[in-house]
Formats: C-alpha cells, structure tokens, sequence
C-alpha cells in the first residue's frame, strides 16, 4: 500500500521525525498548539530540533485542524506522557490521541505508538479506545505498533537517522510494514523485538537506568564532600579501568529520565511488587537541588566567618533542563530558585537558550536579558553547562561576584578552575 503518514504531536520527538519521513513519504504534522503550527508554518522551530531547509518540504505539511489530514493510512502518535503532582503516569494526553486517531481511522491502517509508557498501555489502555471509537476490530481491520522515541533534545550528534529504532507490531504484516517505513530513513538500522510489550519494557528501563546510575553518582558525591574528597577526582581514578560505568554527578530533569521512572514504579505495584531501587534512586535525585543551595549558603557562611540568615543576592546561570538545549521541561533549576529565596533576597537567572514564553509566570520576575558588568553578586550557580557559559570564560564570571562570594559550577564546565565548587 501507498503510505501516506500522520503524526500526532509536534514537540521535540514529533518534529523531527516528521521531517525525517518525509523525505521519503507524504507526511502531515498535527498538533493542538496553534502557536507552534503557526511558528512552523513560517519555517521556525522553537525548540531548534531541525532547520528551516528541513521544514521547507513539498511532502510535509503541519495543521492544528483535523479536516487538513487527508486520507492518511500511517498514525504515530509523539504526545507528551508526564506524571501528575503525585508521581502517578497521566495518560490525558495520550487518550485524547487515541480518540482524536478513533475518529478518522479507516479499514487496514497501522497505529503507531512513541510516547513511553508502562509496559501493556498499548494493548490495554490505548488500542480499545481506537476500536471504541472507530468501531474497527484490531488485527482484523486495522494494526497497531510500539516504536519508542530515542531522541535526544539539543544532540546534534546522536539525531534520529543515527540512533537504532526498535519496532514491534501487533503481528507479523504490521511488523514488517513498520519495520520497513522506519527502515527507510532510519541510517543506523532498526531493531525489532518479538512483541509490543517488550518494546515498551525496553524503553522504559532505557531511562530508568540512567537516573538511577546518575542518583548512585549524586550519593557518593554527598559522601565524598563529607570526606572533603573531590568527586571528580575520584571518578578520574576509577574511570581508567575499562568497565568502570562514566557517570557523574548532576541534576536530573527532562521529560523522561525523571517521569519514566515513576512510570515503572507504577506498574510495578500495580502487579503486587513495591520498588526499592527505582524509587532510592528518584529520592536522591529529586533532593539535588536542595543539595546544591545548601552547600553553596554553607560554603558562603565558612568563607565570610557568620551565619547571615538572608544574604543579597545569587545568580543563576541556565534555566534549561540541559545544556545547549532550550527545553525547560522538569528542569531542576526551578527548584534551585524555590530553595535559594530561604537564603538570596534576590535572585536573578540568565539563560540566552531557552524560550521565555514557555517559562512560568512565577518565574518570570528571575529572568534577566543580559548580563550586567558593574553589577556583583554573592553566589553565582552555573546550573547549566551552556557553552555560551564556557565562551564567557572562567575569569569574567568571577568578576562578577563580590568580595568572598561563591561560584558553585553544578556541572563542573570549567574543570580546571580550583576556586569553583561543585558536586
């Protein structure tokens, strides 16, 4: 059959495959967002995934309007699967897709699902609503697949033509047709697994694995900084045997590293097992910012010799969730600020990467357009390892701090300065 695609969701996995497949296929790019279709249609991405030569495709099409898509027989479904306040999976967005797909679906098309989720949401949660909707039978009138997203937001390195696609499909025609429409554009290969609930189950542990590799990092950091042993030193040594794991120290947001393991947790339980591991990890982890804050208010106490309750001011470096990368989302940085105003009558971030329209309003009062030469500071936190920070250099950021202020480099971007402190 003559595949004609549609994607549902346009953020930061959704765009760029759409833009991969269409250089191969007819693809149209839904979103809900109005601004971002707009922004699109005017050949500009906000969350600088892909160019405006990329964009500029006869074969791709984006709309905020169901009547716009036209016959397509390809759905991947690229919405947002957070957690709500009490770390349980919202799956909101996901069903809203599943109905919206119900409602236009046709006899002998595929489904395709990125989004993560916990193991069995596909088949047990999702594929009834397109058949409630639809009143189609899965497997006999139309398919379904699991392909996870392995985007990774603001690598120019490791785009989605480079990284290995694993597929799954609800039998052996959807797989094969899967297989072969990513296969197309995909240059590193794919990867099918026998089934749809091991795709889900490998993604899942994909993220889990590194938050809590990242949490295993943070804890020795707390231990060495009470052995007044430098982390990075350590882990210098250790990293010269071959099989020693390189992780270090950080903070830990985003969209998936620190929701996916919630989503794990919450099947886990739901079959009779309470995690041990998994949810240790995400304690540590969810601490770090406080950890930060706290050991730049102590170093400021031991260098200025008093216990000042509030000193005058701090500022931030970085509000994005990681470096180079303008995506805010779980960023911990706005942890940082909430725990700083116990300490910082002011506090004031510079982030020349991310969107300030995405910022929360509450947060907006922080942010500042530049940087200031005259003005000092007490603290300054580079929270983020933008390299517009290290182009900036060292030994301009410390003269913008006052006589026996603190620089506290999170993610230790200038390695080779001994007057900066950090995890």
């Amino acid at each position: 059959m003559k595949i004609k695609i549609c994607i549902i969701g346009l953020g930061y996995v959704g765009l760029p495959l759409a833009c991969g497949l269409a250089k191969k296929f007819n693809v149209t790019g839904y979103d809900i967002n109005k601004k971002r279709i707009n922004d699109l249609n005017q050949l500009i991405d906000t969350t600088h995934e892909v160019s405006a030569k990329q964009l500029k495709n006869k074969n791709l099409k984006f709309t905020s309007k169901r009547k716009d898509i036209i016959d397509p027989n390809f759905f991947i479904i690229t919405v947002p699967t957070p957690v709500n306040k009490k770390n349980k999976p919202d799956l909101k967005p996901l069903i809203s897709a599943s109905k919206f797909v119900g409602k236009m679906i046709k006899k002998k098309s595929i489904v395709v699902y990125e989004s993560t989720v916990y193991p069995g949401t596909t088949e047990n949660i999702c594929v009834p609503i397109i058949e409630k909707n639809s009143k189609l039978v899965r497997n006999k009138d139309f398919y379904f697949g699991y392909s996870p997203e392995r985007i990774n937001p603001g690598d120019k390195k490791h785009t989605l033509e480079k990284i290995k696609k694993v597929v799954s499909g609800s039998n052996d025609y959807s797989t094969e047709i899967i297989n072969k429409v990513y296969k197309s554009v995909i240059t590193a290969g794919t990867f099918v697994t026998k089934d749809i609930i091991t795709a889900e189950s490998a993604k899942i542990i994909e993220n889990t694995q590194r938050d809590l590799n990242i949490a295993f990092m943070n804890e020795l950091s707390m231990i060495f900084k009470k052995l007044n042993v430098n982390t990075y030193d350590v882990l210098e040594a250790a990293k010269t045997k071959w099989n020693f794991l390189n992780f270090k120290p950080g903070l830990v947001g985003g969209h998936c590293i620190n929701v996916d393991p919630y989503y794990l947790t919450h099947l886990a339980e739901k079959i009779g097992i309470k995690p041990r591991v998994i949810l240790s990890g995400r304690k540590i982890n969810d601490q770090m910012a406080n950890e930060v804050v706290t050991r730049v208010k102590k170093k400021l106490d031991e260098i200025n010799k008093i216990k000042s309750k509030k000193y005058k001011n701090l500022l931030i470096l970085g509000l994005t969730f990681k470096e180079n990368c303008p995506d805010i989302r779980n960023s911990q940085v706005f942890k940082i600020i909430d725990y700083s105003k116990n300490y910082f009558n002011k506090i004031e971030v510079y982030d020349d990467h991310c969107n300030f329209f995405e910022i929360p309003n509450i947060y907006r009062e922080n942010l500042i357009k530049k940087l200031s030469k005259s003005k000092k500071y007490n603290a300054i936190i580079i929270a983020v390892a933008h390299s517009t920070f290290k182009k900036i250099g060292s030994d301009k950021i410390k003269k913008m701090l006052k006589h026996r202020g603190v620089v506290f480099d999170v993610k230790r971007l200038f390695s080779d300065e001994q007057s900066f402190s950090s995890l």
